[in-house]
């Protein structure tokens, strides 16, 4: 047997499988034992290293030595022999002399195996077809198989390769059974060479059954999935070039496909179901069903083909009213008004068909009531169908702003803050300031009354963190090992990691200290200063564990915004004198800035106490709560290519007084300051930068400019997430954000433009929203090219769906001038001279008209009558042209 492991070590497939042969099964088994020690072995080898050739004859061995089918087909497909397997004609060759039922079942269980495993389709249609069974259909064998056709066979054409297939109606069926096709998405082109193609000239030739592959492609398309899925099977189904009957067969299908598909086969549907219904093959219920589904679609394109559709075959069969105008009344309620015109239109024009009928015309007369104002008003014109009632005077109703709610103290359980410290760790990421600052709190409180207790509760987190090491390694080794790896900016997570290392003696106290004395490199960018000040928190916390511990932490906020109540922070420096304890520098710093002073009264009134304390950092916070609310410097706006940033001056009361680390915060900012390369990308902890400065957000909105407008210029994801805590933060609303806020509602990524909503509406609802400043700000942004119209139109239009139409309106008041007025004076021109408008005005515009006809807003909006004014039939002259009507007449609504 050492000589099958030499010859496995070798590399030697072939002469490893003959030496497996000759022996017996006895000998097989015992000689598993030594194939599995040297497969551990392998396992920890480098990849690069010459013991990497060994796999293929391993797998070759261990498959033979197997007796059981389970066992041989996990050896087969294990992960480690996933990237060197054998050849499949190798293995089959090994196992030729196995019993056809112990071939057929390990091919059964291979083909189960998922298809991440990679396993040869040679390897599973040899086995089953030496046993007399057919090939198994799963998926890995299925994604086998079109990878096996996709890439052999030379200058053979793909449908005689699939042709000599034995197997191939079973594996084709498979293939419309398939649960992903992103595995093999890239071998299904197009043309006359592809897969389409080739399965269709299949069925055409009767080699596949036209029936089944018809079903099976048209249920396919009815599951859905991703949209490799319609990019296959609708151009298949699309060469098999369905006949009328078989068109007409499926009706119910082309109904549910129409209403529910991905666009491109929606399209399809719709087209089959036009042609059925031109042609008298479809009746007026079945086209009515097919409508009040499509027409719910917010395919524009989709929704007005099935207009004109309803519009033929009204002209065509009169009769067939009071079964399509209750349908065509369900485009009322699209958000289009030119949608909703056009199935107005037809109402207008077939509604005298309904005479006697009074259930159709009340159905229209109640969907009437989704009609826009102005329509509305139209539509009371129509005998019969008039809306049932007229709305009430239109309110604003703004979604209410989120509440700050208090903090919990820290639990008084050394377990259940372990539990907490978990979650935290586990989460990752910027995590929540509340539990955050929570478990810090409750660090220090324990650190101070029971290390030991602490450590004990701790362990099952430490024991899983990448610091961990026995005791008697952290004893020698602590300083030189884990030293360095503390020298960058400590985010919220690595801060906590590094309060917990502190505990188990994995930091030297000489590492604490030159972090808390020196911090790493300083650096002039936006980020840095808020960065730092977390940065210096979390290690005078882990240096003062280690030396000093304090009784509690004084800038813990008192609610999940940061801000600290100033009474609460008077009673704990109470406690701090009572047990002679010494304040953490940073640590008072930031509750100084922490704590709350816009309440005049129960701020002055702390200051006496305070006072009263006798203790030098009772005399400073006294002097501090009785300057006065917290003031915003001098700003200004600096252009940078495309986009607009702030600058502000410094702000003096973050001077001396304050540690170095927070002076930084008071600094006067530069746009050179924004845009500065910044070393600690991803680093920002945008939830704490804002719960350093509760009452200033001014001060972090600044610094956040640039980046929000990385979410609009750079397409980066994620980036505006932070917008809404901005909205829910203290302080003066200035320029800088509403800024951040401009920027977001332009951002490339769905989910950044919610956010930005999100924050726009909270500005709102707490009475901090300057519509101008908003308006104007996206008015110059969109004329420098930093922020798209149709994104800011889907942003405004997200907004009125809340009910904020009157806040829309102001907002879009100030934007459109700017926007119209380049229009009118031609500061861009196509090559005829004619002035330009930007993509996505028209969308904006409609927004517009959509928010003044629901809000009643009337007067004169600069520049608009120009474009009202421009020839043609567009989507910006008619929307201009409905804004202009809806301003100049009193609104129904």
């Amino acid at each position: 047997m050492s000589a099958v492991l030499e010859a496995v070590r070798a590399g030697r497939v072939g002469e490893a499988a003959l030496l497996v042969k000759k022996l017996t099964d006895a000998e097989r088994r015992a000689l598993l034992p030594e194939l599995q020690a040297l497969r551990k072995e392998l396992r920890a080898a480098p990849w690069e290293s010459r013991a990497q050739r060994s796999y293929p004859a391993l797998q070759v061995a261990g498959a033979m030595c197997h007796s059981g089918a389970a066992a041989a087909a996990t050896w087969i497909t294990g992960a480690d022999m996933r990237w060197r397997q054998a050849p499949p004609d190798m293995l089959l060759k090994a196992l030729v002399d196995r019993d056809t039922g112990w071939q057929a079942d390990v091919a059964r269980r291979l083909a189960a195996r998922p298809v991440s495993a990679d396993v040869p389709f040679l390897l599973i249609a040899g086995l089953a077809r030496r046993s007399g069974s057919g090939v198994p259909v799963s998926d890995a064998s299925v994604v086998g198989w079109v990878r096996h056709i996709g890439h052999g066979w030379g200058r053979v054409p793909l449908a005689d390769r699939l042709r000599a297939e034995p197997d191939l109606a079973p594996l084709v069926n498979g293939l419309f059974e398939l649960s992903d096709l992103g595995e093999v998405r890239w071998l299904f082109g197009d043309g006359p060479g592809s897969w389409q193609s080739a399965l269709a000239e299949l069925t055409g030739a009767g080699v596949l059954e036209r029936k089944s592959v018809v079903d099976a492609c048209v249920a396919r398309l009815l599951r859905g999935g991703g949209p490799t899925d319609h990019r296959v099977f609708l151009p298949l189904l699309s060469r098999l070039a369905l006949t009328r009957d078989e068109e007409r067969e499926r009706v119910a299908d082309w109904t549910a496909l129409a209403r529910d598909a991905a666009s491109p086969v929606a399209a399809h549907a719709q087209s089959v179901l036009a042609a059925l219904a031109l042609d008298g093959d479809l009746s007026a219920r079945q086209l009515a069903e097919a409508s009040e589904g499509l027409l719910f679609r917010a395919e524009k394109k989709l929704v007005r083909a099935q207009l004109v559709l309803l519009g033929k075959v009204l002209a065509r069969a009169p009769s067939s009213a009071a079964e399509l105008l209750p349908a065509v009344a369900q485009a009322f309620g699209h958000e289009d008004t030119q949608v909703q015109e056009r199935a107005l239109k037809l109402v207008e024009r077939h509604a005298k068909r309904l005479d006697g009928d009074a259930a159709s015309r009340s159905g229209i007369a109640a969907a009437a009531e989704q009609l826009s104002p102005a329509l509305r008003v139209r539509a009371a014109a129509v005998p019969g169908i008039a809306p049932a009632a007229e709305p009430a005077a239109y309110e604003e109703m703004l979604p209410p702003a989120p509440e700050p709610f208090r903090l919990a103290t820290a639990p008084d359980s050394a377990v259940e803050l372990a539990e907490e410290v978990s979650v935290l760790l586990a989460a990752g990421g910027d995590p929540d300031v509340a539990a955050f600052e929570r478990a810090l709190d409750g660090l220090a409180r324990h650190a101070h009354h029971d290390q030991d207790a602490l450590r004990e509760a701790l362990e099952p987190v430490a024991a899983t963190r990448w610091w961990w090491e026995p005791e008697s390694y952290r004893r020698q080794h602590s300083e030189e090992h884990f030293g360095p790896a503390w020298r960058g900016l400590v985010t919220a997570e690595g801060g906590l990691e590094l309060v917990l290392a502190t505990l188990y003696g994995s930091v030297g106290t000489a590492t604490l200290l030159a972090g808390l004395r020196g911090g790493p490199a300083d650096h002039d960018c936006a980020r840095h200063g808020f960065s730092r000040v977390l940065d210096v928190r979390l290690r005078e916390l882990a240096h003062r564990i280690r030396t000093d511990p304090q009784p509690l932490l004084l800038a813990t906020p008192s609610w999940s915004t940061g801000l600290l109540e100033p009474a609460e922070l008077v009673d704990r420096l109470d406690t701090y004198r009572r047990l002679g304890s010494r304040a953490g520098e940073a640590d008072f710093a930031q509750a100084l800035l922490r704590v709350r002073r816009e309440d005049r009264t129960a701020a002055l009134a702390a200051a006496g106490r305070a006072s009263g304390l006798g203790t030098p950092e009772g005399e400073r916070l006294a002097r501090w709560l009785s300057a006065g609310e917290a003031t915003l410097p001098a700003s200004g706006h600096r252009m940078s290519g495309p986009r607009i940033l702030v600058e502000s001056d410094e702000v003096r009361e973050l001077g001396t007084e304050f540690p170095e680390a927070f002076r930084r915060l008071g600094r006067a900012f530069t746009a050179s300051d924004a845009v500065r390369y910044c070393y600690h990308w991803g680093q920002e902890n945008h939830r704490h930068w804002l719960a350093t400065l509760p009452e200033l957000r001014e001060l972090v909105a600044v610094r956040l400019v640039h980046d929000f407008s990385e979410a609009a210029l750079d397409g980066q994801r994620g980036m505006a997430a932070a917008l809404p805590l901005l909205a829910e933060s203290g302080g003066a609303a200035g320029r800088s954000t509403h800024l951040c806020v401009a920027y977001g509602l332009g951002a490339r990524h769905p989910e950044d433009r919610l956010a930005a909503v999100d924050a726009l509406l909270v500005l709102a609802a707490r009475g901090q929203l300057d519509t101008e400043r908003l308006g104007a700000d996206l008015g110059q942004l969109v004329r420098r090219g930093a922020v798209k119209p149709l994104r800011l139109a889907e942003s405004a239009r997200t907004a009125v769906a809340t009910g904020a139409n009157a806040t829309i309106w102001e907002m879009l008041r100030h934007t459109l001038p700017v926007l119209l007025a380049d229009l009118a004076t031609g500061g861009t021109s196509d090559s005829s001279g004619a002035a330009v408008a930007p993509r996505g005005l028209g969308e904006l515009l409609s927004v517009a008209a959509d928010c003044a006809e629901r809000s009643g807003a009337r007067g004169e909006l600069p520049h608009l009558a120009g474009a009202a004014a421009r020839r043609g039939s567009s989507r910006l002259v008619v929307q201009a042209r409905r804004l202009r009507d809806a301003l100049a007449v009193a609104a129904a609504a």
